[in-house]
């Protein structure tokens, strides 16, 4: 089990952080995923969102990052997909954000793979609320 160095701020407030980092940069469908009801779920959140270009893909995972580090001073427990930014994937312990290309975001269907978590769509320019 990975513990929350930053006890600070909730799995929620996190979450914020990384729908409005992503925001920043206009990603697309971001959805963001409750797995704190799935059985084996491995944090509480999945935030996800789709860019058009490797561009674009590593802008949103940087605004992330800044967002999340500028709010709570928190860096990523972990990160993934720098290099080929097709699916960059930053793990904030309780959330974990994916950053996908379009077609990567088709081909693995996380939604689909994790059906048993609520999923809320973030309509375009709405901003999270801590539930």
């Amino acid at each position: 089990m990975r513990i929350n160095k930053n006890h600070e701020f909730t799995a929620e407030q996190i979450r914020d952080f990384v729908v409005r980092g992503m925001q920043e940069k206009k990603a697309q469908d971001i959805v963001v995923m409750d797995l704190r009801n799935v059985k084996n779920a491995i944090c509480d959140y999945f935030v996800l969102c789709s860019g058009n270009s490797d561009t674009q893909i590593d802008a949103i995972s940087t605004s992330i990052e800044e967002e999340v580090y500028k709010a709570s001073k928190q860096d990523p427990w972990h990160k993934e997909g720098k290099l080929n930014r097709e699916w960059i994937l930053l793990d904030y312990v309780d959330v974990v954000a994916h950053v996908f290309k379009k077609d990567r975001r088709a081909f693995y269907d996380l939604e689909q793979l994790w059906g048993d978590a609520e999923i809320r769509v973030i309509e375009d320019n709405a901003l999270m609320t801590v539930s």
